[in-house]
């Protein structure tokens, strides 16, 4: 597929090349999307590779034949997320906080943290002070203020309890 047309297109579109827009190898979005969107598979070289999901966001808005990949809360009024099937025939799934939760859109995903803590040793106050944060309603209303998904309760009570029962908790 190089082209709109090889997708079905027609008119203006039909021959116009299909520029795509993706993040660097740095990132993890782009590791994301590498093994599940293109099952392990290589980037084209003619991806535009950005140094961040805002930057992916800006070339697609600004680039008619454009498409790209980024975490949705750098969605803008001038892109659209993109319903995705699983399988050729099956129903699209619209990109929605329903779907991301529910995990039904091919491409949702949690955004994990990582904790370095030697195995058996108590976590340092400090950062179980920032887990505790970003598990609380005022961390979770940052999430949701910076474009993201907040957490289901059951998942904050689940992660809280976690974390009740690290050594030291």
């Amino acid at each position: 597929v190089v082209t709109w047309g090889d997708l079905g297109l027609t008119g203006e579109w039909a021959s116009k090349p299909i520029q795509l827009y993706g993040r660097n190898s740095a990132s993890g979005t782009y590791g994301y999307f590498k093994e599940h969107a293109l099952a392990k598979g290589d980037f084209k070289d003619s991806v535009k590779e950005q140094p961040g999901s805002a930057a992916v966001v800006q070339g697609v808005a600004s680039d008619k034949f454009g498409i790209g990949y980024s975490g949705i809360g750098y969605k803008t009024d001038a892109v659209k997320a993109v319903p995705l099937s699983l399988k050729p025939g099956k129903e699209a799934i619209p990109a929605t906080e329903e779907t991301a939760l529910s995990g039904t859109y091919p491409l949702g995903r949690y955004l994990l943290i990582y904790i370095n803590k030697t195995p058996k040793q108590e976590l340092e106050p400090a950062r179980r002070e920032f887990l505790l944060y970003v598990l609380s309603a005022q961390g979770q209303e940052a999430v949701e203020k910076n474009g993201y998904i907040a957490l289901p309760l059951k998942v904050l009570e689940e992660e809280r309890a976690k974390l009740g029962s690290v050594k030291g908790g």
